[in-house]
């Protein structure tokens, strides 16, 4: 399925760009890590193991348990429910994010989410439709995580054509915190965002009963890249002192409410959509 390779893809691409940024970086130009070096580097892999790709992994599964022979269907709801440990309290903390016991845990079930991906059968034919519509959104926000994307991979914009005018990387910001580079080298949740939307849009290719787990991917993922660029881009600059409300932890406030109802708005009309190109059309009449 090539629409599940290519997410497995994305998130192979992110998971080497990690290694690499994190074992030749030192610590303290990282965000909340304390080792450096290979070790280092394999311990934030690990935890990107279970955020964001943890989420990601039980979109695949959704999409591929009715390709499974039932005798591999509870082998899927394991990797489902091991995947699931990654949202409880504690298990990925922003506030130190080196890699924990605890941390194995999702990510044995993105490695059982993997392997079953292989054993998949071939999905019947389908025709999508709204690629158009899909490479549009998704062009569109990887041009606003550019700032994330190099930071992924250790760099700054300052000096990159069009993009270093447009966003501020390694200017020194702050606000009531520390002067610091607007952004910070390694990982943004900007940039899960990124991938938790870019998994939505294609995997919404492909039939599924996930639909609505799918529309929350897309608005949750989008939630988060505007929490991560508003501060830096718009708050750091002085432009507002107000910023965008967190939605990585389950709070009550009105960023969270907003991506419950758009997540609800997307999947109704993506269902409407559907019906209407299922009900038949009515014969023309005689002329």
């Amino acid at each position: 399925m090539r629409e599940v390779r290519a997410v497995w893809a994305l998130l192979a691409a992110e998971a080497v760009a990690v290694l690499v940024t994190y074992s030749r970086l030192p610590a303290n130009e990282l965000y909340n890590v304390h080792g450096s070096g290979l070790r280092g580097g394999l311990s934030r892999v690990v935890v990107e193991l279970d955020f964001p790709d943890a989420l990601i992994a039980l979109a695949i599964l959704g999409v591929i348990a009715p390709l499974l022979l039932p005798r591999l269907r509870p082998v899927a709801g394991l990797a489902a429910l091991l995947c699931v440990v990654a949202v409880l309290p504690g298990v990925v903390s922003q506030d130190d994010l080196d890699a924990r016991r605890i941390n194995a845990v999702p990510a044995i079930g993105v490695g059982l989410a993997l392997a079953l991906t292989f054993l998949a059968r071939p999905p019947g034919p389908s025709r999508p439709r709204g690629d158009r519509a899909r490479i549009v959104v998704g062009a569109v926000l990887v041009v606003l995580a550019a700032p994330w994307i190099a930071a992924a991979l250790g760099f700054y914009l300052d000096g990159v054509p069009v993009l270093g005018r447009l966003f501020q990387t390694g200017r020194m910001a702050s606000f009531h915190d520390p002067l610091h580079h607007a952004v910070h080298h390694g990982v943004h949740h900007g940039l899960q965002g990124l991938l938790f939307a870019l998994t939505a849009l294609i995997l919404s290719r492909v039939p599924n009963r996930i639909s609505f787990y799918l529309a929350l991917l897309l608005a949750f993922g989008a939630a988060n890249m505007l929490n991560d660029g508003w501060l830096e881009q718009v708050v750091e600059r002085g432009w507002s002192s107000h910023p965008v409300p967190s939605v990585l932890g389950f709070s009550v406030n009105w960023l969270w409410g907003a991506t419950l109802a758009v997540a609800a708005a997307i999947w109704a009309a993506a269902r409407d959509g559907r019906r209407a190109r299922r009900r038949p059309r009515k014969a023309a009449p005689p002329s």
